[in-house]
């Protein structure tokens, strides 16, 4: 991101210094740290149906002891009955809460749609060390204080963040358990402490294969102590070879249902913004906010919404329309067999986001398939998912990936994409066939 540069200009020290940390953390530098929490009940929160006092912006709270502060996001059109998804973003090393705020916490607000209240903490020295529990601390202050005012959905808490920010993440995710849902951790280690880890939480690492500054057997490290909680089955994932100028992402199997593990290793340094194809991190075309944006939102939520009286009189009865309704298009493809259907989810100014839905209409199994389209002029895509592409613009073909080729008889399946330029413009020719 444009406002990492001071780290990233500055790897030795930031390595000695990471270094230094991570020693003592893991030397027992969490001596006292504050219990987990045990609020795992699954309600909508108690500022649900209040006229919130809170706004967009930074804000500072009394914490520990401390005056902390952190910069609140509250989504356009905010509706205190609807409970939204909430995600922390740590910031890394020397970096800070306006550097999340400014880069969209982490490319994830331009793909919520008004989904999410995002919220960036400031750590005392721009670090999270995290003594004596003070950060979690904070964290359960943040959250307490947002969810007496704003309406928050309990089974939707996310955290994320790169370097320290990812190490933050990950002591979140082994101290607090039943709050959050599910963390990203970037090119961590554990530099934070990890007071618990025993229960499991839904995690995603990301890491290059020659990380200079945190090595990638300590985002190595991370993931396996959440594989062994969430009961996945150990493995050995793969990662590119240096010099391929990828990623390779993995999802692990035989895990706890709801708690997946998904790792995804690039060819590259450290860095919260690899782009496959390029040696140089590009904020803008960066794979990483889409397959983490793809990671949270795949969550159910399982809070009901707030309860509405219902009416005291019948509603009116409408007699039937004497015309039938127009009809709509089936999806393109063969007929009977395999169909693609595209959907805009996002738009913002200069990109979006959108999704293909593959479907087997009919009786045989289909074994493997491909789509294809024509993006419109001016639109490039900079990260896929779910599938694997030729071409980036023009036009497309997006074929399975290993494990979603296989489709019985009316199953389905997505691939999604976050492209450049103007969303309103539906691609041309969409089709699909299997071999």
């Amino acid at each position: 991101m444009a406002k990492r540069t001071p780290l990233l200009s500055s790897i030795a020290a930031a390595a000695v210094l990471l270094a230094a940390v991570a020693g003592g953390a893991l030397n027992g530098g969490l001596g006292e740290t504050a219990q987990a929490s045990t609020n795992g009940t699954l309600a909508a929160t108690a500022g649900c149906g209040k006229a919130p006092t809170l706004s967009s912006g930074t804000r500072t709270i009394s914490s520990g002891g401390q005056n902390r502060s952190y910069i609140l996001r509250i989504p356009d059109g905010y509706d205190r009955n609807r409970p939204y998804r909430l995600i922390f973003g740590f910031h890394w090393l020397n970096g800070s809460a306006n550097n999340v705020a400014s880069a969209g916490y982490y490319g994830l607000l331009p793909l919520s749609n008004n989904s999410t209240i995002f919220v960036a903490p400031q750590g005392i020295d721009n670090g999270w060390a995290n003594t004596n529990g003070r950060d979690l601390t904070l964290f359960d202050d943040i959250s307490r204080q947002i969810e007496n005012d704003l309406c928050v959905d309990t089974s939707q808490r996310f955290a994320l963040g790169w370097s320290y920010g990812g190490a933050m993440s990950y002591a979140v995710a082994c101290a607090r358990p039943t709050v959050v849902r599910a963390v990203t951790v970037i090119s961590g280690a554990n530099l934070s402490g990890c007071n618990g880890g025993t229960q499991p939480v839904a995690y995603f690492g990301i890491h290059g294969i020659y990380d200079s500054v945190l090595n990638i057997s300590a985002g190595r490290s991370l993931r396996d102590t959440f594989v062994r909680n969430n009961g996945c089955t150990a493995q050995s994932p793969r990662e590119p070879s240096r010099g391929s100028l990828t990623h390779i992402t993995t999802t692990y199997s035989g895990c706890r249902e709801g708690y997946p593990v998904q790792w995804a290793a690039f060819d590259g340094d450290h860095t919260p913004s690899p782009v496959d194809g390029s040696s140089s991190p590009n904020d803008s075309r960066t794979w990483t906010s889409g397959e983490i944006w793809r990671f949270f939102s795949q969550f159910a939520s399982t809070t009901p919404p707030p309860t509405t009286a219902p009416p005291t009189t019948a509603p009116p009865t409408t007699p039937p329309p004497t015309t039938p309704p127009p009809t709509t298009p089936p999806p393109t493809g063969e007929p009977g067999a395999c169909t693609a259907t595209y959907r805009t989810v996002n738009t913002w100014p200069g990109g979006y986001q959108a999704e293909v839905t593959v479907a087997n209409n009919g009786a045989a199994t289909l074994n493997g398939w491909t789509v294809r389209l024509t993006l419109a002029s001016g639109q490039a895509i900079s990260s896929l998912w779910n599938g694997v592409n030729t071409g980036t613009s023009g036009s497309v073909s997006v074929r399975n990936a290993a494990y979603n080729g296989t489709l019985g008889a009316n199953a389905s399946t997505t691939f999604g994409f976050t492209a450049t330029g103007n969303g309103a413009a539906a691609p041309s020719g969409v089709s699909c066939t299997s071999p």
